[in-house]
């Protein structure tokens, strides 16, 4: 599937299409204050809000300490804040204030901009299609990570060894 032609390589092409991605989205992003890991937190908080600490932290699969940091710095912007929860006190919750609601719309252009650039040319039937696609694949993948979490999956060696191999016709 991409032979020896690195480029062809489905991984290789993945990573420098999703750094590409990223690397234009910083650009926009930076003209109204965002860092990378401040955007992903606040976009993961928008589609989970009241999510606490450690649960935002998993999503993000960062370190809590690495959230806490990138929380404080958005807390201190007046874009999330913090509230205790009613039914344990030492667990905080999060929300996106009103003005944080703000700077995800503008996310949202900066989004929609980048989205754009990175589909020009491309036929909007397409546009479809390669998400299908993609999302089929991350499903594959998910689904064997899940079973390899679980000790469902077996190893290439191990599967190999179980392997029924074809009788030899009697001679």
């Amino acid at each position: 599937m991409g032979g020896r032609n690195p480029e062809r390589s489905l991984g290789f092409l993945l990573h420098n299409v999703s750094r590409l991605l990223r690397k234009r989205f910083d650009r926009r992003a930076r003209t109204i204050g965002l860092t990378r890991a401040q955007w992903s937190v606040l976009a993961h908080l928008s589609r989970n809000e009241g999510i606490n600490q450690a649960a935002l932290a998993d999503i993000l699969e960062i370190e809590p300490i690495t959230l806490v940091h990138q929380l404080d710095k958005l807390e201190a912007a007046g874009w999330i804040e913090r509230r205790l929860d009613a039914a344990d006190r030492r667990v905080r919750l999060l929300f996106i204030t009103a003005t944080g609601r703000k700077i995800l719309e503008k996310m949202q252009v900066l989004g929609a901009e980048t989205r754009a650039e990175a589909l020009a040319g491309i036929p909007a039937s397409e546009h479809e299609a390669l998400i299908e696609t993609l999302l089929k694949v991350k499903g594959n993948l998910s689904e064997r990570e899940t079973a390899s979490l679980t000790g469902e999956d077996e190893t290439d060696e191990s599967a190999r060894g179980r392997m029924r191999r074809p009788r030899r016709a009697a001679r």
